[in-house]
């Protein structure tokens, strides 16, 4: 369980998270949207325990993140599946991550196994394309076997059978009982994959609802916009309107 109360983020420039609650429970597919801006990323991180709260605070099955022990085996995370040592091969990489929380080899190859990443093992990591990078990144959080998962944008730069393998690996983690908490500005990815929406703008929450009752909620006064992007325009301030030609 992830459970965030009254977080705040202060910066210089203005209020990134401003006296943000929610959980996100295990069980299902957590959906976490907003518009650029609003404080998602920062939230995560401060999920993470990369930033502190100028206040309330994050806590990740009843405790800082900074408090775990082992924390790969508690928590996986994808941010910036970038942020990697490119002259390490790939399995080297999960070898590095492995080995800094007790993990052994064997797990190394079963989550190449699951991520498509078996083939490449060998390879660079700097010479991965985005889309296998991304791979790389959503490996590296399975790699603990952890209970949460928290990933930001996964399917950025995948193709359309990796977007598919995203959605089913979320979906079937989430059956297994753990809390997964999934970024995205994909709506038509989310109102496949997600089924609960947390939703923020400028730092606040807008919206902490299943997926079906938010569309619901947001249609339009004709009962038409039944689809996740149109709830979620009309909710942050965008009108919608139904032409002959389509909805704008």
């Amino acid at each position: 369980m992830i459970e965030v109360r009254n977080l705040t983020k202060r910066y210089r420039g203005g209020t990134a998270v401003d006296d943000l609650s929610f959980t996100v429970e295990p069980g299902r597919v957590t959906g976490f949207l907003g518009p650029n801006g609003a404080g998602k990323s920062t939230t995560i991180r401060l999920v993470l325990g990369l930033d502190r709260p100028s206040g309330g605070f994050a806590r990740v099955n009843g405790r800082p993140y900074a408090s775990l022990d082992r924390p790969l085996t508690a928590v996986g995370a994808l941010m910036d599946a970038g942020d990697l040592h490119p002259t390490r091969s790939v399995r080297e990489h999960l070898r590095w991550l492995a080995r800094s929380n007790g993990i052994g080899e064997r797990r190394i190859g079963e989550v190449l196994e699951a991520t498509g990443m078996a083939g490449v093992a060998r390879k660079r990591a700097g010479a991965l394309s985005l889309g296998m990078k991304q791979r790389l990144g959503v490996a590296a959080a399975l790699l603990g076997d952890p209970g949460v998962l928290i990933l930001d944008e996964p399917v950025n730069g995948l193709d359309p059978e990796g977007v598919v393998w995203i959605r089913h690996l979320v979906r079937g983690l989430a059956a297994e009982g753990r809390t997964v908490l999934v970024s995205s500005h994909l709506m038509s990815e989310m109102a496949l994959t997600a089924d609960h929406l947390v939703v923020i703008g400028r730092g606040r929450l807008l919206a902490d609802t299943s997926t079906e009752e938010f569309i619901a909620a947001h249609a339009g006064a004709d009962g038409a916009g039944a689809s996740l992007e149109e709830a979620f325009m009309r909710l942050t301030g965008a009108s919608v309107e139904f032409r002959s030609g389509g909805r704008r």
